[in-house]
């Protein structure tokens, strides 16, 4: 198969399953999903319920750690390892990496933020 038919057939995939996510979520409690990407803030307006997380990795400097977590149903996230900003950096003081915790996740300034953490 050449690149462009390659590229072409993983769009359709990506597309087909973005919408079905997107179907299915907007069926579940009644709200239009569409253009849920451009308008993030709109996503934590779900109830945040904590998340299974690890510590992958804490940058006390640039306010950020990183975590192999769940899926992150107020903000749309499926489980991955990213790194988030940390809303209150002085408390990255109280973890290490490997730390098995629950984090709570939101908006601030339209970036998916960490606004509490709990070792578990």
């Amino acid at each position: 198969m050449n690149p462009g038919k390659t590229l072409a057939l993983a769009l359709t995939i990506v597309a087909a399953s973005t919408a079905s996510t997107a179907f299915a979520a907007g069926s579940k409690d009644g709200h239009n999903m569409h253009g849920m990407d451009s308008q993030a803030p709109a996503a934590s307006k779900h109830a945040s319920q904590p998340v299974p997380a690890e510590i992958r990795k804490i940058d006390a400097s640039a306010g950020k750690v990183t975590l192999k977590h769940g899926p992150i149903e107020n903000l749309g996230m499926s489980a991955m390892t990213m790194a988030f900003p940390v809303k209150d950096r002085a408390s990255l003081k109280n973890f290490k990496e490997g730390d098995a915790v629950a984090v709570t996740f939101d908006t601030v300034d339209g970036k998916p933020t960490v606004i509490d953490m709990q070792r578990k």
